[in-house]
């Protein structure tokens, strides 16, 4: 079962800038997206028919969105404040979480897509996003006691360790970089979710995920790895290849992110 992750920095853009070039030789059974920034109908009517398509989209029009592709239809779906609890209903929330159950060839598979609020150090962006990170550890202790196999994927705007972001002693105060934000993520390895990512890859500088858009820092692979899939353990265990599918020039990226894909043999 290959299950993929992307923040797509706008659905219809990237659509327009090569999307599908991508998306339609990728052989995944699933793909979760983020900031998909359109309602369900444009979403669904621009990745085409061979996928089914779930979505939670913002309530402030043009933000936000998250949305699950797969091959057949997801059961038992449901977003945001239905899960999140209470205030994660208030818009700056919204389009946010969004959680379905797939069927692998072995079982049930319960997949979530998430979008972590970007945060800004000593701002109110901060606070909504600790308020997020709160509602979303609750969550996932919920899901690890309820389901066997579940993976939690998106993007979480928090690179977890020095060998997550290149410019590591450059960022130390900034949002995505700060102790008090990666301090949720050892919480959340500490109570069983295991990072599928870093564990394939090992200890080691990347591969990144996302790099900005100015400057060199996609030729020069000046990156954050801020996109994750948090699986369970008997999901994680059966998880057997990793990739980051980098786009081959800074002119043929279609989002500032790059998917990241799992193979899980089920």
């Amino acid at each position: 079962m290959r299950i993929a992750s992307v923040n797509v920095n706008g659905v219809r853009a990237a659509a327009r800038k090569g999307m599908h070039d991508w998306l339609d030789p990728s052989g995944c059974d699933v793909v979760c997206m983020q900031e998909v920034r359109a309602p369900l109908e444009t979403t669904a009517g621009l990745v085409g028919d061979a996928w089914h398509v779930v979505e939670d989209a913002c309530l402030i029009k043009g933000r936000a969105g998250v949305a699950i592709l797969s091959r057949d239809p997801l059961a038992d779906v449901v977003t945001g404040a239905e899960v999140l609890g209470e205030g994660m209903d208030e818009p700056v929330h919204t389009g946010r979480w969004i959680e379905g159950t797939a069927q692998s060839p072995s079982g049930p598979v319960r997949v979530v897509s998430v979008y972590m609020h970007s945060g800004e150090a000593g701002t109110p962006k901060m606070d909504q996003k600790y308020a997020m990170l709160d509602a979303m550890t609750a969550r996932l202790a919920v899901l690890l006691g309820e389901h066997e196999r579940v993976v939690v994927m998106g993007d979480i705007n928090i690179a977890h360790t020095e060998n997550d972001i290149k410019n590591w002693k450059g960022n130390l105060k900034s949002a995505g970089f700060l102790p008090e934000e990666k301090a949720y993520l050892d919480r959340w390895v500490d109570s069983g979710w295991v990072d599928v990512h870093r564990t394939l890859e090992g200890p080691k500088p990347g591969p990144y995920t996302w790099w900005s858009m100015r400057g060199q820092a996609f030729d020069n692979d000046s990156g954050w790895r801020i996109d994750y899939q948090f699986a369970t353990p008997a999901l994680a265990a059966a998880a057997s290849s990793v990739r980051v599918d980098r786009q081959a020039s800074w002119d043929a990226r279609w989002t500032d992110h790059a998917p990241l894909v799992v193979d899980y043999s089920l």
